[in-house]
């Protein structure tokens, strides 16, 4: 039976992607959330955290998600869902197979192509009750990207990570509830949530974050 460290390989990345891939092997729950997994209870789900190299040098994919949707429609988010049962356990493979299955399903990509690297510890999304595998991959062989079902998924956009460092795209948003978290406005598009708070504590951990105004505050 294929086990989790059967999944990762964790050779053969690109020399600006070892800090991510030590800071993923590193960082503790805590220091990326403080919501984490309850003892008992939760949906488990994953996301696929890719990165590629673009035309405008090393990016993330992300996608929109379908305006017309009730829950969270128009966000940014990486591609990502709750696990089938047919991922298979989520304490070992499952949060890798369903990262790789839902962003095929969403974006058309080639799992094949994607070589998974690491992955982050398990977090917890209180208002939907999810913890969340981010699965961290390396977009080896690209294929091209497009919204699947439309009724899904609105746009499928990468985001060069100079975009992603830039002190002028940074702020924290401030959300109706009264919570505040991290936010990028970058792709004419404003990502926030759970997806930014995880690329936040990526770009902090691996080094790659560079000084910016922490004050600057949005409101949703």
């Amino acid at each position: 039976m294929t086990g989790l460290a059967e999944l990762i390989e964790r050779d053969g990345l690109p020399q600006w992607l070892l800090p991510v891939r030590e800071a993923a092997e590193t960082v503790r729950p805590e220091q990326l959330s403080r919501f984490l997994p309850p003892a008992q209870g939760g949906r488990a789900s994953a996301v696929l955290v890719l990165f590629g190299d673009g035309p405008s040098g090393p990016d993330l994919l992300l996608i929109e998600r379908a305006r017309a949707l009730r829950s969270h429609g128009g966000q940014p988010s990486f591609p990502g869902g709750a696990l089938d049962p047919a991922d298979g356990d989520p304490a070992s493979v499952g949060p890798v197979a369903a990262a790789l299955r839902e962003a095929e399903e969403e974006t058309g990509l080639d799992p094949s192509g994607v070589q998974v690297f690491a992955t982050l510890p398990a977090l917890y999304i209180p208002v939907s009750d999810f913890v969340v595998t981010p699965v961290l991959g390396w977009w080896r062989r690209e294929t091209p990207v497009a919204p699947v079902d439309p009724a899904e998924t609105g746009a499928v956009f990468r985001v060069p990570l100079t975009e992603l460092t830039d002190p002028a795209n940074r702020a924290r948003l401030r959300h109706p509830s009264g919570h505040v978290g991290p936010a990028f406005q970058v792709a004419g598009r404003l990502v926030w949530g759970f997806t930014a708070g995880v690329i936040d504590r990526v770009l902090h951990y691996s080094g790659l974050e560079r000084d910016w105004d922490s004050s600057r505050t949005l409101s949703l």
